[in-house]
């Protein structure tokens, strides 16, 4: 005869098996843990390839994370169902690019609603993070999606832009492919600012400031009070609260 597990001994069980119960994160759809897995799939096959249907891989990938990130932060249905209209649209675009060259403006709008998505992202799961009870571990996972989704967004929009305005985005550096974008992006989310990469014109210079103001803000604010607060359940005693 085989006895349940009672809420206590899962607890237990949990606190014995750190590792697993991590593990476990990473590959659920309603964890934080599988939107970090996707993002960094997504930067990884962005500098990794350069051939034309990387462009598309990324896409899809990249709409695939917005839509988990809204799924996991349990926004409302419609913009659910408002967010998997635009990824069958822009999955679309890429299926098509696999195949036939499509146009430099339609791939520049492709980048364009996706970085729109990314922007609407993380306030889905700061707002998701904002309403739980005690800062837990999922919390601090989405704390970092969400600050990495932000420089995802950022090297999107840079992207598309080096796509369409007449001069090159970077200057004597050319108009910037992903992997270039993406490490602008990142190197300015958290100022390091190596200063290899700069944006020649407006409106390049403009985003980067703001992307430079906003990476130090959502870090030294959100992320940084969420893994202070946070206590890992095996640390907790039996007076913490859940």
């Amino acid at each position: 005869m085989v006895r349940d597990e009672s809420p206590e001994q899962g607890a237990h069980a949990a606190r014995r098996r750190p590792g697993r119960a991590l593990l476990a994160k990473f590959v659920s759809a309603d964890s934080y843990g599988l939107v970090l897995v996707l993002v960094v799939v997504t930067y990884v096959v962005s500098v990794s390839f350069v051939a034309g249907w990387a462009q598309s891989v990324v896409l899809a990938v990249q709409l695939a994370t917005v839509w988990l990130t809204f799924r996991t932060a349990r926004t409302p249905l419609s913009a659910r169902v408002m967010v998997f209209v635009v990824f069958l649209a822009v999955a679309a675009v890429a299926f098509v690019n696999l195949f036939i060259a499509v146009t430099s403006e339609a791939l520049a709008v492709a980048f364009v609603v996706s970085a729109l998505l990314y922007v609407v992202a993380p306030f889905a799961v700061v707002r998701d993070i904002a309403t739980r009870r005690s800062v837990d571990q999922e919390a601090v996972l989405g704390a970092i999606a969400a600050y990495l989704i932000v420089g995802m967004c950022f090297a999107f929009t840079y992207r598309a832009i080096g796509v369409l305005q007449p001069t090159p985005f970077f200057g004597a550096e050319g108009p910037g492919d992903m992997t270039q974008t993406l490490f602008f992006s990142f190197v300015t989310l958290t100022t390091t600012g190596y200063g290899n990469l700069v944006p020649a014109t407006n409106p390049g210079q403009s985003l980067a400031v703001m992307e430079a103001v906003l990476g130090q803000l959502f870090l030294v604010t959100a992320v940084a009070k969420i893994i202070t607060a946070w206590k890992p359940r095996r640390w907790r005693s039996p007076e913490d609260p859940d």
